[in-house]
């Protein structure tokens, strides 16, 4: 990968992070106004799907062609921040409602604590018809969803044959159809980056990568994914558009993945071009994007917690300012003991795997049993 589009991906993840805690952040408890750019927080989500799809599929290629060294990867990067970031939520709506009940109604939940938690940790808290919070982060949602596309990533890159069909069904059927709905847009990035650009040359990058701006900007000022998800809910009814959840927009979904590809077409058709800025530039994004991952599941209970500690006047900017710098500063606290510790963690997930892997083959080679 060129490293101008590799930095291009990485300001794009930073920014699409961003633009969820903007989304967030616009509590009308907070700051009465309405933040420019406030409607794309779910858009930003379905740009973390399709990106993360191609990172796999590039690290797969390059890196991480074991299933131990791939399995090691994947939880040391979920798992170094995942269990801080429930924590941290179970813990801050606590002393947050002690603070200011007012600021967490209708935006936490008070019971079943440790099933939560469970689940939760295991990414079960969007199979089939459940949809279960935790607790005040509502943005762990998708991690319900992306960690299972690791895991049918590792089903079709490491099975094969008969073996990949029964576990890739076995795990559409654990999961049931709100996370499969939205995989085609994972498995879009997969197909990006198995499927560069060929015959094109720098005129139709300009073009994809331009015109797929524009697009997306059209997309939002006419609310096509409003539009579409009331249309949805219109032909199957209320109670089955509410199961769905997450996936309500996924028809709207698919249309902004496509356009996200295509903006991504386009930038590694003109990469070459941004040599220059990106070199000045590259290591502070190179910083930023090392803490998106903290920002992405840290920021709601931040911003919940701090509200209720700072009881500011949400009619001005004052209020909101102080909000959004005490979660910055505090994602970076968190980030450099999480998310930035990714050897620490990539320890621990080896002896984790290495462990599993010497208990399966005991278990294997354990002397049968006759009968007298």
């Amino acid at each position: 990968m060129k490293k101008e589009f590799s930095l291009y991906l990485d300001l794009v993840r930073f920014l699409a992070a961003l633009l969820v805690y903007v989304w967030h952040s616009n509590n009308r408890n907070i700051i009465s106004d309405i933040l420019p750019m406030s409607q794309y927080g779910h858009s930003a989500v379905i740009v973390f799907f399709v990106l993360s799809g191609f990172v796999i599929a590039y690290v797969a290629d390059t890196k991480e062609k074991t299933l131990r060294d791939y399995s090691i990867s994947r939880l040391a990067r979920i798992y170094s921040v995942a269990p801080a970031a429930l924590i941290l939520a179970l813990v801050l709506d606590q002393i947050g409602l002690v603070l200011d009940p007012g600021m967490y109604d209708g935006s936490t939940t008070h019971d079943h604590y440790l099933l939560r938690m469970v689940t939760s940790l295991l990414f079960l808290n969007e199979v089939w018809g459940i949809s279960i919070t935790s607790y005040s982060n509502v943005p762990y949602w998708s991690l319900n969803y992306e960690v299972w596309y690791y895991v049918s990533f590792a089903m079709v890159a490491f099975a094969a044959g008969r073996t990949r069909v029964l576990l890739l069904l076995g795990l559409a059927l654990l999961l049931g159809p709100k996370v499969v709905l939205l995989a085609p847009i994972w498995w879009l990035g997969v197909w990006l980056h198995r499927h560069p650009p060929r015959g094109l040359g720098e005129p139709s990058g300009w073009g994809l990568f331009l015109g797929s701006i524009l697009l997306i900007y059209l997309f939002h000022l006419y609310e096509v994914d409003e539009i579409w998800t009331q249309w949805l809910k219109a032909q199957i009814g209320e109670h089955w558009w509410t199961q769905l959840t997450f996936s309500r927009r996924f028809l709207s979904d698919y249309v902004l993945g496509a356009l996200i590809a295509m903006n991504f077409v386009g930038f590694r058709l003109i990469s070459h071009r941004f040599a220059r800025p990106f070199a000045v530039a590259g290591g502070t994004i190179r910083f930023l994007a090392g803490f998106t991952f903290s920002l992405y599941l840290f920021h709601q209970p931040l911003i919940f917690f701090f509200a209720a500690l700072i009881q500011g006047d949400n009619q001005g900017p004052w209020f909101y300012t102080q909000v959004t710098v005490a979660v910055m500063l505090s994602i970076l606290l968190l980030g450099s003991v999480t998310e930035q510790r990714k050897h620490f963690y990539r320890r621990l997930a080896g002896r984790a795997v290495d462990l599993f892997l010497k208990v399966k083959d005991a278990w294997y080679r354990r002397p049968a049993v006759s009968n007298p």
